[in-house]
Parts: C-alpha cells; sequence; structure tokens
C-alpha cells in the first residue's frame, strides 16, 4: 500500500496510491483519521478501516494524483532523527573514520518539503548539497526497542533528499545549523507498507540524480547500522512515537568531496530513487523567489 499526504482546501489529507488517482481515505469512512499522523496513532483498527474502504467497489473519492500538491509524507513528525556516516565509502570520501556507533542528529519539519515541491538554496550559502537517503515511518511507539522486535515498530519506509548546507554544517562541531535551513529537505513521494518491502527495506538500489546525472548509485544493504539496529539504539535515548521519521544516511557520491565540488544551483532538478519505493523529485530555487510556507499552504 503506498499512502500520501496532499494539500486539500488548505489543509493536509490523506489519501492511498491506486495507479495514477489518490483515493481520499476520511471521505470514504469519516472514522478513518484525516491526516498521516493520525492514521498512524490510529494502529490496526484504522489501518484495517483503510483496507475495509479500499476493498469497497463503490469508494469512488478520488483525484489525479498529478494534480495533486504532496506534502511531506507526515507533516507534523514529532521527531524528525538522522543518521551519519552510515555508509562506509560515504564515511572514507569525506575523509572521516568508520563508526562503531551510529552519529545521530535531528531536523526540524520546516527544513523538510514534499515531493515536487522545490527546495530552496538560502542566501547564506551556496554550498547545498544532495543526499539520498531511505526513510523510516514509526508506527508503534516504544521505549528500550529490542532488535528482535524493532520491525514491528515501523509503519512505512519511504524516500529523503537530506540536504545539506555543507558551509554551515561544518562551521563548528555540531550539524544542526547546516542540517536545519528552511526547505533545504525532502521527504515522500509517498509511504510504502512494509509488506511491500523486503525486511527492514535491506537490499534495495538506492540513486540520486542531478538534472539527469547520477550521482549517487548503491544499495541498502550497505548500509553500516540497518533499521532494526538504529531503532533500538534511538530509543535508548528517547521514546519513539507514532509518526516519527528516522533518515538512515546516505552513501557514496555527494557533492562536497568532488573535484571541483558539485553544490545545487537554482534551476537544478534533483532526484532520490529507491527501488520498490519510487522516485522523489525536486527543483531547486533560490531563497529569493521561495514562497513562505504559510502562503503556499
Amino acid at each position: 500500500m503506498r499512502l500520501v499526504s496532499y494539500l486539500s482546501g488548505g489543509s493536509a489529507r490523506v489519501g492511498c496510491v491506486k495507479g495514477d488517482k489518490v483515493v481520499d481515505l476520511s471521505a470514504c469512512d469519516p472514522q478513518i483519521p484525516s491526516t498521516m499522523r493520525g492514521l498512524i496513532e490510529g494502529g490496526d483498527a484504522a489501518m484495517a478501516r483503510v483496507k475495509d474502504a479500499l476493498a469497497d467497489p463503490s469508494a469512488s473519492n478520488s483525484f489525479d494524483l498529478g494534480a495533486l500538491t504532496l506534502l511531506p509524507v507526515v507533516t507534523d513528525a514529532p521527531k524528525i532523527l538522522c543518521v551519519g556516516l552510515n555508509y562506509v565509502d560515504h564515511a572514507k570520501e569525506g575523509g572521516n573514520a568508520v563508526p562503531d556507533y551510529p552519529g545521530m542528529f535531528m531536523r526540524s519539519n520546516r527544513s523538510m518539503i514534499g515531493h515536487g515541491e522545490p527546495m530552496v538554496r538560502p542566501h547564506a550559502s551556496d554550498t547545498l548539497d544532495y543526499e539520498a537517503e531511505l526513510l523510516v515511518i514509526v508506527g508503534r511507539g516504544g521505549r528500550h526497542i529490542s532488535q528482535a522486535d524493532a520491525l514491528s515498530h515501523v509503519f512505512g519506509y519511504s524516500i529523503c533528499n537530506d540536504g545539506s548546507v555543507r558551509a554551515y554544517q561544518r562551521k563548528g562541531a555540531q550539524w544542526t545549523p547546516g542540517k536545519n535551513f528552511d526547505g533545504t529537505g525532502a521527504v515522500g513521494p509517498w509511504i510504502v507498507t512494509p509488506d511491500e518491502l523486503p525486511e527492514g527495506a535491506d537490499g534495495l538500489t538506492i540513486r540520486s540524480r542531478l538534472n539527469g546525472e547520477v550521482m549517487q548509485n548503491s544499495n541498502t544493504k550497505n548500509m553500516i547500522f540497518k533499521v532494526p539496529h538504529v531503532i533500538a539504539i534511538a530509543s535508548e535515548f528517547t521514546t519513539l512515537e507514532p509518526g516519527d521519521m528516522i533518515a538512515m544516511g546516505t552513501p557514496e557520491g555527494v557533492g562536497y568531496p568532488r573535484n571541483p565540488p558539485v553544490f545545487m544551483r537554482p534551476g537544478d532538478v534533483v532526484e532520490v530513487e529507491i527501488e520498490d519505493i519510487g522516485v522523489l523529485r525536486n527543483p531547486v530555487i533560490d531563497e529569493s523567489d521561495a514562497v513562505p510556507r504559510e502562503a503556499r499552504r
């Protein structure tokens, strides 16, 4: 099942992708929550209603997928956790040691956009870099989750472009500034439920393309810390909540270590593709051309 957050009447709605259509789930059944976070918090009971609604041949509340404005898959995630240096060759290309414990940081919701929305190169720096990443969406929350039980806490998987303003990422020991400029990261286009993917989304080809040129080309099997390990470690220090998103790190091929470095510029189009999930595509604009989030929605 593929689930999307989209804009309708100025508010976020949740739908299911069926071919080139999106079914408005809460229009089919008013007891289905109208937002992705609400659906996730509704647990098994809410998902059972979704399946019943989709099986009803009279359900006709659908829209053309291409005509919708897609939003970040969870528009109001309680937390966005990110793993750094989770591929050996990516660690090496930047001159970093291969970690024996995942480096983790957080992003804000305001730093993230949806599929098709423009990524924003800020006034402060022209060093906006791309990062193709697998995204995990937490379903059942918890603390001190074991690796053996971790995958039962996953609601689904999506795609992340962990756009990074490299000059600001390296101004200090912490990465927070470079990872949290408004509109510099992207997630989407939809959430794929675990039943449609290999266990832990392992063994999937992951690529990024900049203006059609392949920049990164790897496989999620090459992650140092796999999904169950990261969930277990994250739940040691924080209570995971339904709707939390975890970006699983990027493979080699990012822009800053290249000679010369390659950074995204206004007019570029960047794509991240993960096998069996889809393609996350975003244009790039300058901050001076960006429309404030409140005006867009």
